[in-house]
């Protein structure tokens, strides 16, 4: 089945689509939301002097979001066999310019070189080539994740545990899933914004096992602290448009 969007479906986004044609495609699937609190200061001397830091309660996240994706390709491509699918792990915060609150990944890990040149050359994004794994154990997803001579990684068991919800505005839950654009820098330091379109989260409560998580040393952090704030989304049709 190919992705199905529907444009006319606009109500829960914060401001209207962009007036010219969305350019990619993508299905995400087995998605985990793992959000940890972490100290702001830390963080904001990672993000552009462009962009705001965003904080709920006067809170900084930051999230480790590993999944897998499929149907990934130009809008007018039918999936490419061997390219159009694989796993995808990512460390984000938040932040926001114009008054569009946005997504600033500090990496993102896939196992496809042409996906890494593709997603560094069009969208200017932190993609590295990992040795990842993805099983399924049930209702459970079991994913590992390694990249690098630092050995940045994640590895971890996590489930949805409940029925799908839709958030609601002003919770913390829709502060950290309902954003709709993404925000990057060129090697000049230059940053975009890209826009992207989607249902809303059909989110699911989880609970997760995280085994190693290395990926916050990236920013500074030796180790995250606690049980992360955990939620699970089992499929998502996503469209984007390039960047401006």
């Amino acid at each position: 089945m190919g992705i199905e969007i529907d444009l006319r479906d606009t109500a829960h986004r914060p401001w209207p689509l962009p007036q010219r044609p969305w350019m990619l495609k993508m299905r995400w699937h087995d998605l985990a939301f793992l959000h940890w609190r972490v100290d702001a200061d830390v963080l904001r001397r990672h993000i552009p002097a462009e962009l705001q830091l965003d904080t709920f309660d006067g809170a900084a996240w930051l999230g480790v979001v590993p999944f897998r994706m499929s149907h990934v390709g130009p809008r007018w491509v039918p999936p490419i066999p061997g390219v159009h699918a694989f796993p995808e792990l990512n460390l984000r915060t938040y932040v926001t310019a114009d008054g569009k609150p946005g997504v600033w990944f500090f990496s993102l890990d896939v196992t496809k070189r042409f996906a890494v040149w593709a997603a560094r050359t069009f969208f200017h994004l932190p993609y590295f080539r990992a040795e990842m794994r993805f099983e399924r154990d049930g209702d459970a997803i079991r994913y590992a994740s390694e990249r690098g001579v630092e050995r940045f990684g994640f590895t971890g068991r996590y489930r949805p545990t409940g029925d799908v919800y839709l958030s609601q505005p002003g919770t913390l839950e829709s502060w950290l899933t309902e954003r709709y654009c993404l925000y990057a820098a060129d090697s000049r330091g230059r940053v975009f914004r890209g826009e992207i379109h989607h249902a809303p989260w059909p989110l699911q409560r989880a609970e997760v096992e995280v085994e190693q998580n290395t990926l916050c040393r990236q920013v500074g952090i030796d180790a995250l602290e606690g049980e992360p704030l955990a939620h699970f989304v089992r499929e998502l049709d996503v469209v984007a448009w390039l960047l401006e």
